[in-house]
């Protein structure tokens, strides 16, 4: 069998925050961006890239959600529980400082962690943990 992943999905809430996060502090590309207000379907990726994409989308917009559902995924979303993504770099160090710069809420310092990884985290506007490693 031979897999790749194609899209991975992050929720957000404001999208124009959340994409200012990705595109104009990250450095994404903007590959597709569908709907309007926050009923947008934003899709993202490493600049030049071809391969995985990353979806904003909106996270309730399901018709099969339910009340209770839309307001457990909310109180998730707003204490950073929701949702998480691992993005790497060669450059660790300038990221973090690009990243802080934003005014990205900083979650963790650059750490050399136990499990022999060296990352640092932020949470995106829509309270998603964003962790990033160190490539090595």
């Amino acid at each position: 069998m031979d897999l790749t992943i194609h899209s991975a999905f992050l929720p957000h809430e404001e999208p124009e925050a959340s994409l200012a996060f990705y595109r104009d502090t990250l450095g994404f590309e903007v590959r597709s961006d569908v709907g309007s207000g926050t009923m947008r379907w934003i899709t993202l990726g490493p600049a030049g890239g071809t391969g995985t994409s990353l979806v904003l989308h909106p996270p309730a917009a399901d018709p099969g959600v339910t009340e209770d559902e839309r307001r457990a995924i909310a109180e998730m979303m707003a204490k950073g529980t929701y949702a998480m993504i691992i993005l790497s770099t060669k450059d660790l160090e300038g990221t973090f400082d690009r990243v802080q710069a934003s005014g990205a809420e900083v979650v963790q310092e650059p750490t050399e962690q136990p499990w022999g990884v060296r990352d640092c985290a932020f949470r995106d506007p829509a309270g998603n943990m964003v962790r990033i490693n160190e490539q090595r």
